[in-house]
């Protein structure tokens, strides 16, 4: 049997995470993106969201890409409870439809977690790690 060959650009899941996630109204307040904006210290209410890996399944033209939710709060408390909505938004879009692609599953890997940021030293962080099933058509 032959392996199809993946797509030679996969649909820019990163994106389709952070419309995900800005469509839910439970993190209307807070700043979803790619990559943290100029001047962000780690203090605000934020999710950055990035691509850490996965894989194609050929057969089944199936991206599984290793989503890392970063997210930020002014507290603690508040970066928690910001996490799980994130994760929330995330696991929810399972067989959901965004253009031409489908999330047909998400699994959750890893946390969300306290986990300290050496980059912005006062900041409040939690991390996750979704795999996502997205259908590329």
């Amino acid at each position: 049997m032959t392996t199809p060959t993946p797509p030679s650009a996969f649909p820019d899941v990163e994106a389709l995470v952070v419309d995900v996630l800005e469509a839910d109204p439970a993190l209307s307040t807070a700043l979803v993106r790619v990559d943290a904006p100029d001047g962000f210290d780690g203090r605000a209410a934020a999710v950055l969201v990035n691509r850490r890996g996965g894989a194609w399944i050929g057969e089944l033209h199936v991206d599984q890409p290793l989503i890392e939710l970063e997210v930020y709060g002014p507290t603690k408390e508040a970066a928690h409870t910001l996490a799980n909505a994130a994760r929330r938004a995330l696991l929810a879009a399972a067989g959901n439809r965004y253009g031409r692609n489908q999330i047909t599953e998400v699994e959750e890997q890893d946390g969300p977690r306290w986990l300290p940021d050496y980059l912005y030293s006062a900041a409040n962080r939690y991390v996750s790690v979704l795999k996502v099933f997205l259908n590329v058509y």
